[in-house]
């Protein structure tokens, strides 16, 4: 259950990351209070799953999940460049990710 309170934080990451874009330095009304809401839940999903999940590796994965993530939807949503050397550093993250996941307990 660790697990799967750790994915819910690492994709409200994704939601709260993509919506500070578009507040636009905190400018605009709401995707100012979806980004605050996203990362009050993402915290708390987050604390959840480090009940049981090693610091390290709870955060490492949180992090990590936020961090592809924003990658992809800036390329897919924001028109962000894409490159074979951005796609390898990606590449890289999914697979300490899944080194983490296949290293720890729980």
């Amino acid at each position: 259950m660790a697990w799967m309170f750790l994915l819910v934080a690492g994709l409200l990451e994704i939601v709260w990351a993509s919506m500070m874009k578009l507040s636009q330095g905190f400018t605009r009304g709401w995707p100012t209070a979806v980004t605050v809401a996203a990362m009050l839940a993402s915290f708390a999903a987050l604390s959840v799953s480090m009940r049981t999940l090693p610091l390290g590796t709870a955060y490492t994965v949180w992090t990590g999940i936020g961090a592809v993530g924003a990658f992809v939807v800036g390329v897919a949503v924001f028109g962000e460049p894409i490159g074979p050397m951005r796609v390898l550093a990606a590449a890289l993250i999914i697979i300490g990710l899944v080194l983490m996941k296949v290293s720890g307990p729980a």
